[in-house]
């Protein structure tokens, strides 16, 4: 275990963990970004609606993995989410995230 999984927890460990008990996966990128590659299954929600959609999320009684183009938004996206009662995992970049799944 490195520092930083000291430090954060190992993200692998909480995406395996989350997909365990079903999680459903946000993709936070632009429309047009989803469009041209995606997780199956995934929800494409853009960043700039996470917060308006907070209570659709909340009635998925699910856990949440977020991902997007690099980690970024992904990142702002489960913040936001965890801000709001919700059990929200950073998963990155969608594509690195795909070849974890």
């Amino acid at each position: 275990m490195g520092f930083l999984d000291f430090l954060f927890g190992n993200k692998q460990d909480a995406i395996k963990e989350f997909q365990s008990r079903g999680a459903v996966i946000i993709d936070v990128r632009t429309p047009g970004e989803y469009q041209q590659g995606a997780i199956r299954g995934s929800k494409n929600i853009p960043l700039q609606n996470i917060a308006s959609k907070i209570n659709e999320i909340k009635k998925l009684n699910k856990p949440v993995i977020t991902c997007c183009a690099s980690g970024m938004r992904s990142g702002s996206a489960a913040s936001i989410l965890k801000s709001n009662g919700i059990e929200a995992v950073n998963g990155g970049g969608w594509s690195s995230l795909n070849a974890k799944l």
